[in-house]
């Protein structure tokens, strides 16, 4: 027997297709029934890697009883938070408002107009370590709406004013005194023995590196460049890092980055790339990136290589994440025991993996297993790349976590966008072809030529949710990339489509913008939040994208827009800058222009190269054949004695012609 979600795109939702709860997706329909009967809707929100979500689901989704007394008592609506952002948000800020945390699974509970009057995140089967039983909560929830409603509506009302308060985080402009002050806030809060920021668990800080890179190529702080250093080697070289395939999991439980959550998440490999490639530039200087030292390189061409390997789907997009478990237990793909390296290896390997990995008797995870870790260089690179390739082969007998396949349009984005640059350093037609041929995914069946604009797609079949805020930001950046490595002018249409939308529907009078259109579902508040988490806040998404547009065209509507989305987070960037790194890192590329700099003619790749390298916060790049009235960064441009050459300006006022691809990347910014 299957309920209402069979017929659903989402994975997320797919999984709890046979539940014996008779869910609905989120919808007027839901609600109109809730009306009908008047019932409460109970609101379950989670995601399809979501470990602690599963657990709930076999829990209690699973279970006949539970089922019968939700489907007796409430309207019951399953919601997978990365197919609806704006659902998720609204309700996660009335679960934190309510119990003072968030998480998922989100449980709430709201009246059929969608006032929330209780919330909470995991609850288990029967009474635990202080929690109550699910059912417990459930039968105190009905008993309530039966017969004391008036206080249950009272509750709904406070929490609906509570959450129309605007989070308001204005505050004008950043400037580099205020850019240095967060960029010390942050160093103060780094980990120095363990790298990272805070204590466990641990989240790779994407945003706030790229923030802390771009604050050292203006200042050349170097204890900036060491905390940034100390973060990605600790992340690359601890069990949160898969040292056999590449790619990064969720976070890590402890400090030293040892022990993960082991899903894959695509928008954070997608930074991380782009993180690697950008610390890689400050390694690499002058010449062939591929060939720096350090691990910055490594890690950066096997997480493209994971994203290309493992995330790819059959129409060209890139899935959402891979899961944590399989065959019933987390992280059983990923970890080993010393008998298992034994008998794959022979003892001499063994004995040497055992003790390069960090696999030991008791186990650094748990039930005797071990995460690898790389903690030192291998002694022998050969050796080392022998035996991970009979690791590799080894584990690719074991069941394979399952893959959310579902297609987001703003991960899409990042995903093209860090791609198309390390096409470019690492000199890789794959990374190429694969950001462009997603970036064709996203204007073709997401609907950005024609309209209307959605987030998700699955199998090659376009979702019903339009597209927020970060999807707009994250893809009409991605499509500048994609101008920049294929100078064909059909990309910048593209974005500018994009960023004209957001023009029109996003923007809040008051300053800055909301996360949904003003043409979208009204939901019972406007979802407006500009701090990054683990992924760029539409807000600084579209702070980006307008940067890197008007780095293109000139145009002055596009430099004010990223201008009112920065000042829109500024407050956020003052007081808690570990949450608006991302804006942080744009505040960064005002300061420097940035800098556009065109490349024309033959043989140019050396010469693309080297303006990469050149390393100046947020520096838009785009090379061609030739000159073109289509991109006006290209107008008039034209090779100097038929040699590549780089024009290199800012504001549209360019400084004299460079021919030299060394000369082009000392050159003063």
């Amino acid at each position: 027997m299957t309920n209402r979600l069979a017929t659903a795109t989402s994975p997320y939702l797919l999984q709890h297709a046979e539940n014996p709860v008779d869910w609905w997706e989120w919808g007027p329909q839901a609600q109109a029934v809730a009306q009908e009967l008047d019932r409460p809707i109970l609101l379950s929100v989670g995601y399809a890697a979501c470990h602690w979500c599963h657990v709930m689901a076999h829990e209690s989704f699973e279970d006949a009883g539970t089922a019968a007394f939700m489907n007796d008592h409430f309207i019951n609506v399953k919601v997978d938070r990365e197919e609806r952002p704006d659902v998720d948000a609204v309700y996660m800020r009335a679960t934190q408002a309510m119990t003072g945390q968030g998480g998922w699974p989100m449980t709430c509970v709201l009246t059929p107009d969608g006032r929330p009057f209780f919330a909470g995140t995991y609850f288990p089967p029967e009474p635990r370590q202080g929690m109550p039983a699910f059912t417990q909560v459930l039968q105190g929830l009905a008993d309530a709406w039966e017969n004391r409603r008036e206080e249950v509506l009272q509750v709904g009302g406070d929490v609906l004013e509570h959450l129309r308060e605007p989070m308001d985080a204005r505050g004008g402009a950043l400037t580099s005194q205020a850019l240095d002050d967060a960029a010390a806030a942050l160093v103060d809060q780094h980990d120095d023995e363990a790298g990272g920021f805070g204590a466990s668990p641990k989240f790779p800080p994407s945003m706030v590196l790229e923030f802390l890179l771009r604050q050292h190529a203006r200042t050349g702080a170097a204890r900036t460049l060491e905390v940034v250093r100390s973060t990605t080697d600790a992340m690359a070289r601890g069990g949160t890092y898969d040292q056999l395939a590449g790619g990064f999991a969720r976070y890590s439980v402890d400090r030293f980055w040892r022990v993960p959550h082991f899903e894959k998440m695509l928008y954070d490999n997608a930074q991380l790339l782009r993180v690697y490639l950008h610390l890689l530039r400050v390694e690499a200087g002058v010449g062939d990136a591929s060939g720096a030292p350090g691990p910055a390189g490594r890690v950066a061409r096997e997480t493209a290589d994971f994203l290309l390997a493992e995330l790819r789907t059959p129409e060209g997009g890139f899935a959402s994440a891979l899961d944590a478990d399989s065959d019933g237990h987390e992280g059983t793909f990923y970890v080993w025991n010393p008998n298992q390296l034994m008998k794959v290896l022979g003892a001499k390997d063994g004995a040497w993996a055992t003790r390069l990995l960090g696999v030991t008797g008791p186990g650094t995870f748990e039930r005797g297993f071990s995460t690898l870790q790389l903690r030192e260089d291998p002694d022998d690179v050969e050796r080392w790349a022998d035996v991970r390739e009979r690791l590799l082969r080894e584990r690719s007998t074991r069941t394979r976590p399952a893959r959310d396949d579902k297609v987001v349009a703003a991960w899409n984005g990042l995903a093209v966008t860090a791609l198309a640059e390390a096409s470019v350093l690492f000199d890789e037609p794959r990374y190429a072809e694969a950001a462009i041929t997603a970036a064709a995914l996203l204007a073709d069946l997401h609907g950005v030529d024609e309209g209307p604009f959605v987030r998700t797609s699955r199998d090659g079949v376009a979702g019903a949710t339009a597209a927020v805020l970060e999807d707009h930001g994250c893809v009409a950046e991605a499509f500048v990339a994609v101008l920049g490595i294929t100078g064909d002018p059909v990309w910048l249409r593209r974005a500018e489509a994009l960023l004209d939308r957001v023009l029109d529907h996003f923007v809040d009078p008051e300053g800055g913008f909301f996360d949904t259109a003003d043409d979208a579902e009204q939901l019972v508040v406007r979802p407006q939040d500009a701090s990054d988490n683990a992924h760029p806040s539409g807000t600084s998404a579209v702070a980006h994208a307008f940067l890197a547009a008007a780095a293109v065209t000139g145009e002055q509507r596009y430099r004010e827009g990223a201008e009112s989305a920065i000042a829109s987070a500024a407050e956020i960037g003052r007081q808690v800058p570990r949450f608006a790194g991302w804006t942080l890192a744009a505040a960064e590329a005002v300061l420097a222009g940035p800098e556009e700099i065109a490349v024309v003619g033959p043989d140019r790749d050396a010469m693309h190269r080297a303006a990469l390298l050149r390393g100046t916060p947020g520096a838009v790049v785009v090379a061609s054949a030739s000159g073109s009235d289509e991109v006006p960064l290209l107008a008039g441009r034209e090779a100097v004695d038929g040699l590549a050459t780089a024009f290199v300006c800012r504001d549209f006022v360019c400084a004299l012609p460079v021919t030299d691809p060394d000369a082009l990347a000392a050159a003063e910014s």
